[in-house]
């Protein structure tokens, strides 16, 4: 696993912009898209194929750092939003401005502020479903969709609906519908149980002590309460108008996630034209964090 260090003033990250990565030529941008403002970190050559990176929870653009490094090189250009809510982008009020049709309108019209009709389209864990609901709903704007352990959005209602197992794991997605109280308790102590839902989400060693001093500078940004809407807002959302992805898909999958179920990942296939599955074995949900082997497959996907 590639491994990029933070710049850190004391054990303090002073900063969650472009500026984290030392070894990339890239940049932070702002992008008023759908009434909202983005902070996007952009590298490549501006008329090469685009390509989009979606973070999910608790994440935030620094999750994709290996792989902007390496889609630069292979010849893309590589866009990464903080998606609303989340780090230095804007975080509007209210669990309806989290519904996945803004969150899908915000990549959408990203994707045309670089001058562009459609794009590849990457998403992991939150941000995949963010990558199914934009090919589903507007399928012309992906060109080509990569997931990273998220299953396509009808597999879960149904899994959810059918597995207790599955019920179990998701016991955080109901915690997150209460009033206020998930806020409280993610926000106390230092946003300790932040960082534990990092740590027990992932293999040892995935994300070390500077790496969190990352994290815990880009979650002070917005708070908390954005990220929980997320939640609450998927649960208010429509139902994409399709079910079939008609895009030629991969999905990465680490296979020892503890809050979703592997099978969710194969029936997920099912539901895609064109679809490939590449299980890893030992690996957590944070798959592409671990693997470098997905940086590779996604991109011989795209290109």
């Amino acid at each position: 696993m590639s491994v990029t260090k933070p710049p850190t003033t004391g054990g303090t990250v002073s900063h969650t912009d472009a500026s984290l990565l030392t070894e990339c030529d890239v940049e932070s941008t702002y992008r008023e898209v759908n009434d909202v403002q983005l902070h996007v970190v952009a590298a490549g050559d501006p008329d090469a194929p685009l390509v989009v990176l979606l973070h999910g929870h608790p994440d935030f653009w620094y999750g994709w750092r290996d792989q902007i490094r390496s889609l630069v090189e292979a010849g893309f250009r590589v866009v990464v939003p903080d998606q609303r809510g989340c780090n230095l982008s804007e975080a509007p009020d209210g669990i309806d401005a989290y519904r996945q049709s803004e969150l899908v309108a915000d990549v959408r019209e990203l994707i045309h502020s670089e001058g562009r009709e459609s794009a590849h389209v990457v998403g992991h864990d939150f941000g995949g479903f963010v990558a199914w609901n934009l090919a589903l709903r507007h399928p012309s704007t992906v060109d080509r969709i990569g997931i990273c352990n998220v299953p396509h959005p009808r597999v879960y209602r149904e899994t959810l609906r059918s597995s207790p197992q599955q019920i179990v794991r998701s016991w955080y997605v109901w915690f997150y519908q209460v009033p206020k109280l998930p806020e409280w308790m993610l926000a106390r102590n230092g946003m300790a149980n932040m960082v534990d839902s990092l740590e027990i989400t992932s293999n040892p060693g995935t994300f070390d002590e500077d790496t969190i001093s990352c994290y815990k500078a880009a979650w002070r940004h917005t708070g908390i309460t954005p990220r929980i809407h997320w939640y609450r807002g998927f649960r208010r959302s429509d139902h994409p108008p399709r079910d079939t992805v008609p895009q030629p898909t991969l999905i990465c999958w680490g296979e020892d996630d503890v809050a979703l179920l592997s099978s969710m990942a194969e029936k997920s296939v099912d539901y895609c034209k064109d679809g490939q599955l590449r299980l890893f074995p030992g690996a957590s949900h944070w798959v592409q964090h671990e693997r470098d082997e997905v940086t590779e497959a996604l991109r011989r996907h795209i290109t």
